[in-house]
C-alpha cells in the first residue's frame, strides 16, 4: 500500500507539472484545468489514507496486507 501511496503522489505530481506546460500551450486549457482537478483528487485521496483521524490512527495502519 505504501508503494500505491508513493506511486500516486509522483503521478500527481506529474499532472501538475504537465498542467503547467499545457497551460502555455493555446487550446489546451481545459485540459491543463482537468489534469490539476485529477492531481488534487489523487492527493486528497493520500491525505485521506495517511492522515490521522480523531482517535490518532491512520486508516493506513488499520489495513493489513
Amino acid at each position: 500500500m505504501n508503494a500505491v501511496l508513493s506511486i500516486l503522489v509522483l503521478a500527481s505530481i506529474a499532472l501538475v507539472a504537465g498542467a503547467i506546460v499545457l497551460w502555455r500551450r493555446p487550446g489546451f486549457r481545459k485540459q491543463a484545468v482537468l489534469m490539476l482537478v485529477l492531481a488534487a483528487v489523487a492527493l486528497v485521496n493520500v491525505g485521506i489514507w495517511t492522515l490521522p483521524d480523531a482517535s490518532g490512527d491512520a486508516p493506513l495502519a488499520k489495513v493489513q496486507d
